[in-house]
C-alpha cells in the first residue's frame, strides 16, 4: 500500500510551478512578435498598435519570474535534493527575456514618440 507523503506532494507542486513558469515565459517572449506578425493582416491595425501587447509581455514575464522563484523556493524546503528544476530555470530565463522585450519595445515606442513630436514641431 502505498502512501503518499508530504514530500512527493512537494515535488509535484515544484513541478507544477516549473511547468507553469515555462509556459508563462514562453507566452511572454512569444507575445510581441505574434502581435507584430498578427499586423501585418490586418488593414485597420498598423505596427503602432503592436505596442498595446506589450503590458501583457511584461506581466507574463513577471508572473514566470515569480513562478520560478516559487518553485526554486519550494525545492529548497523539500527534504530531497536542494537543485532547482530545469523547467523552473527556464521559465526564469524565458521570463527575463520577455521583460528585456517588452522593455526594449516601450523604449523603441518612447524614442518613435519623440522622433514624431521633434518631426512636427
Amino acid at each position: 500500500m502505498a502512501v503518499r507523503t508530504s514530500s512527493s506532494n512537494g515535488a509535484r507542486s515544484v513541478n507544477e510551478l516549473g511547468w507553469g513558469s515555462l509556459l508563462a515565459g514562453l507566452a511572454s517572449v512569444a507575445t510581441l512578435p505574434l502581435a507584430i506578425y498578427l499586423t501585418r493582416f490586418s488593414d485597420s491595425y498598423t505596427l503602432l498598435h503592436a505596442g498595446l501587447a506589450i503590458p501583457l509581455a511584461a506581466a507574463l514575464g513577471f508572473v514566470a519570474v515569480r513562478l520560478a522563484r516559487r518553485a526554486r523556493r519550494r525545492r529548497s524546503l523539500l527534504l530531497a535534493d536542494a537543485r532547482p528544476t530545469r523547467t523552473a530555470r527556464a521559465g526564469g530565463v524565458l521570463g527575463l527575456l520577455g521583460l528585456c522585450l517588452a522593455a526594449s519595445a516601450l523604449v523603441a515606442l518612447g524614442v518613435y514618440g519623440l522622433l514624431e513630436y521633434v518631426g512636427r514641431n
